[in-house]
């Protein structure tokens, strides 16, 4: 590449080390299932005789700018002359749900984007592959109360309890989820994100224990959503499901079947798809989407043997 003057030549390298600099402050990691996560400002521990790997199916990743791909890098081993980063968590998932985590190399980008977390600032969609009622909606939006119950398990709460205390010293908080139907039965569309997603019916929760369910049909489908959670509460997605009459295959502790079609589910069904924030360093906005995991792959293809 030829450059003008050397002024030129000079910016763009200066820009060039202040992008790599930005993206060594991050990591991008696809979790499976069954491994515990939660975030901390705290360094995370890591052996020192392990080798990290970028999966086999790296995140994607679009910005308006193009950065290098060092956050997809194996992580420094002891030995090597580099110094080890402290890992930090920005983010959790539950123990069952796969997907995207974030796992910062700085101590500046964790707080940055512990905050950006915290303050609802990250876009979040989830594929959630339902059993339950057909739904008689194509979006929909729920407003609720979330917290605890006497007997310490997360529940639905009436929208109007928000900030009435609870036993344990904690109180009602407010959550709020926005939902599409992909598919009922393998019959729909794998469409793209929408951020934000606009249209559909509202609900707000205002009586504890209601359900908005089509009582007119009481056959079990085989549902696909996409969740859109505009807070980040505990189970939030799984109670939302679990209130709309939808709860996630598998997802035995909030009514969810345990065995479906003769298999017998070894997890629930939610995976967190794709994440969109501005980069804690560089400012630059970001969406990375995850590889689909099996369950989700072999939905996609049965949906295009029936829709060709």
């Amino acid at each position: 590449m030829r450059f003008p003057e050397a002024a030129t030549r000079s910016l763009f390298l200066r820009r060039t080390r202040r992008c790599r600099r930005a993206w060594s402050s991050a990591v991008l990691c696809r979790r499976p299932r069954g491994l515990e996560a939660t975030p901390s400002l705290s360094p995370i521990s890591y052996s020192r005789t392990s080798t990290w790997r970028s999966p086999t199916s790296p995140p994607e990743c679009t910005a308006r700018q193009s950065c290098p791909r060092s956050h997809l890098l194996p992580l420094p081993l002891a030995g090597d002359g580099a110094t080890e980063p402290e890992l930090h968590m920005a983010n959790r998932l539950d123990r069952d749900t796969s997907g995207l985590m974030v796992i910062t190399k700085s101590h500046k980008a964790a707080g940055r984007l512990v905050k950006a977390f915290t303050e609802h600032k990250v876009q979040k969609t989830y594929l959630a592959l339902c059993v339950g009622c057909a739904p008689n909606w194509d979006k929909i939006s729920i407003s609720s109360g979330h917290g605890r119950s006497k007997f310490g398990a997360w529940r639905v709460y009436s929208a109007n309890d928000v900030g009435r205390p609870l036993p344990g010293g904690s109180t009602v908080k407010h959550m709020l989820t926005s939902f599409e139907v992909l598919f009922v039965n393998w019959q729909g569309k794998f469409g793209d994100i929408a951020q934000p997603l606009d249209g559909g019916e509202s609900v707000i929760v205002q009586k504890e224990g209601e359900r908005v369910i089509n009582t007119a049909d009481e056959k079990n489908h085989e549902v696909l959503v996409r969740a859109y959670p505009q807070s980040g509460r505990t189970h939030q997605i799984r109670l939302h499901c679990q209130y709309l009459g939808l709860p996630i295959m598998g997802d035995v502790k909030y009514g969810g079947v345990l065995e479906w079609e003769g298999v017998t589910c070894d997890a629930h069904a939610l995976h967190a798809e794709s994440l969109s924030f501005d980069h804690p360093i560089t400012g630059v906005p970001l969406r990375i989407k995850a590889p689909l995991p099996s369950w989700a792959r072999k939905v996609c293809k049965q949906m295009q043997q029936n829709c060709p």
